[in-house]
């Protein structure tokens, strides 16, 4: 059963090596660049997803484990993200690339032995393992842009980002949920161009409510390393506009989002 998950471990695996394509390209003190996430360094991001990739370890290999810590992170008020952020910070850059491929490495073994009828609890709602495995992607993708936006480099584009933007789609109830507004029971079609010639739909198909244009602008809204404005997205509708703004393909609490450019 394992192996209907591998095809996307393998994007997996892809996304991560473009990532570390450009790591590896970088001098130490390049590692010590602000990025556009403030207050984040480029080792802050590695570190970042060295961190919840050992979660998500955990997650698929002990969820009970797994929640009893989040149950105690909860109580206590122990925020993960801070956690993982001073860790890294207490390593070396070398220790804390280290950390991210040893990490990354870990994963892949995790899930490629993972039941794909089995959902994995997680710091939001509770996920099958396909979409767990997207989330995974998805992080190393925004949390890459936020790498290659400090060495002011293109996006990570390829036929990959179309598991971004379903991850997206899947979350629109999200967005309005954890900006605490009522989930709108309105149809939206999502309609995409992937950079592999291909069209990427969500949606009846007749809705009166759109989002359209590159998958790319899609995934870097929804992963709120873009504001919308700063695209070419074409949205219509008083709904879709109010989904866009808040868009969030993320676990956790209410992103902020990125300010317009202009």
């Amino acid at each position: 059963m394992a192996g209907r998950l591998d095809p996307l471990i393998d994007d997996l695996v892809a996304e991560f090596a473009a990532l570390d394509e450009v790591v590896r390209g970088t001098s130490t003190e390049w590692l010590y660049m602000d990025t556009p996430a403030e207050g984040w360094k480029v080792l802050d991001q590695l570190g970042h997803l060295a961190g919840f990739d050992e979660a998500a370890c955990l997650a698929m290999e002990d969820p009970d484990r797994f929640l009893s810590d989040l149950d105690r992170m909860i109580r206590e008020a122990d925020d993960p993200v801070a956690a993982y952020l001073a860790r890294g910070r207490a390593m070396t850059p070398s220790e804390v690339v280290a950390w991210w491929r040893a990490a990354h490495d870990r994963l892949v073994v995790v899930a490629r032995a993972a039941d794909p009828s089995v959902r994995v609890p997680w710091f939001g709602p509770p996920m099958s393992s396909m979409s767990f495995i997207t989330a995974r992607l998805m992080e190393c993708w925004a949390h890459g842009q936020d790498v290659r936006d400090a060495l002011d480099e293109l996006p990570s584009v390829s036929a990959r980002v179309r598991h971004i933007a379903h991850i997206g789609v899947g979350a629109m109830a999200y967005s309005f949920t954890v900006n605490e507004r009522a989930v709108p029971d309105v149809p939206i079609d999502v309609v995409l161009a992937g950079p592999d010639g291909d069209e990427y739909r969500w949606g009846p198909g007749d809705a009166a409510d759109r989002v359209e244009g590159e998958a790319i602008d899609f995934c870097l809204v929804v992963t709120q390393r873009r504001h919308v404005s700063d695209t070419a997205l074409r949205v219509t509708g008083d709904v879709a506009t109010e989904w866009i703004s808040i868009a969030q393909a993320f676990a956790g609490g209410a992103g902020t989002g990125r300010a317009p450019k202009s």
